[in-house]
């Protein structure tokens, strides 16, 4: 299996790209069609109103940096604490043993997090600015 290794690289692009066009498709609606019910939903689980604008900028400006790959460690650890938050506030409402109403979420936070930590891979942009010049 160590043939895999080799496309690591593309698997991590993958990852990026995959969660870039689900963070963009959920914040860009936030952030450019804002409704009041939209605000409302979020005081009703807990929240200021006004984070609807915070968590629409943060996966729209998120989305972007990981499809490009730069500051791929900080977004996804933001998009990671985000879905932390999506999943205390909003989807565990039927207790931790009721998975399926936050698995969705509880995968991106996975992947979020396993990119935080690993970084972007050698097809990125963090690649040349960041991670090469100590190599």
């Amino acid at each position: 299996m160590k043939f895999l290794n080799a496309l690591q690289p593309i698997g991590l692009l993958v990852l990026r790209l995959v969660l870039a066009l689900i963070f963009f498709a959920h914040g860009y609606p936030k952030v450019a069609h804002s409704v009041p019910g939209m605000q409302a939903f979020f005081v009703e689980h807990g929240l200021p109103g006004y984070f609807v604008y915070i968590s629409g900028v943060l996966e729209v400006f998120g989305a972007v940096l990981l499809s490009l790959g730069v500051f791929t460690r900080v977004a996804a650890l933001l998009l990671a604490i985000e879905m932390g938050v999506a999943i205390w506030k909003v989807h565990s409402a039927g207790g931790y043993l009721a998975v399926h109403n936050y698995e969705f979420p509880l995968a991106i936070l996975a992947a979020c997090f396993a990119l935080a930590t690993v970084g972007a891979g050698r097809l990125s942009l963090d690649q040349p600015l960041f991670e090469g010049k100590g190599k």
